[in-house]
């Protein structure tokens, strides 16, 4: 495999990673709603299971800004929420996102700045594009994957067109 096609794959897997934990964890109504000042989590008021996967933040927790403890907070509920399996999974995502080189781990902070900047409607198009990707088998993937590398610019634009147009007639 050559280091660009390796590259790509990288970058492809860390802007699946950020679409993923978008859509695992980000609240679609977060982005709309008004700006309020964070107040502070009184660490007492949180759950010993809470307290216990906080704990490195237990002696620091009230100097700790508002909004980080209320973000922290939200990630523990979350992960204290999830099945075992699905801590597994997430685990290895942080894992591969860890290993990601720091210009791979920049493009796919960039992708996904666009993507937050996308309006509601072209959002929910990226996840379904996400979505139906992910249902082909391996084989499909990877030639849909070599098919795009191999394309001149002027042919992947005249895909999306296509695909635009598609899409187009299917919402009439």
């Amino acid at each position: 495999m050559s280091n660009r096609s390796l590259l790509s794959r990288r970058t492809a897997l860390a802007a699946v990673f950020a679409m993923g934990v978008h859509l695992a964890f980000a609240g679609r109504a977060r982005a709309e709603q008004p700006a309020v000042a964070a107040t502070p989590v009184e660490w007492s008021s949180l759950s010993a299971e809470e307290q216990k996967a906080l704990g490195r933040y237990g002696s620091d927790w009230s100097t700790l800004p508002a909004d980080r403890q209320q973000k922290l907070v939200r990630g523990t509920r979350r992960w204290l929420a999830m099945t075992p399996d699905q801590r597994e999974r997430a685990q290895a995502r942080f894992k591969r996102w860890k290993d990601l080189p720091p210009e791979q781990k920049e493009m796919a902070r960039h992708r996904w700045q666009r993507y937050r900047e996308l309006p509601p409607d072209q959002q929910a198009r990226v996840r379904d594009g996400y979505h139906r990707f992910k249902k082909l088998s391996p084989e499909q993937r990877r030639k849909l994957r070599e098919r795009w590398q191999n394309a001149t610019p002027e042919e992947r634009q005249r895909w999306l067109e296509r695909r635009r147009q598609m899409r187009e007639n299917r919402d009439r």
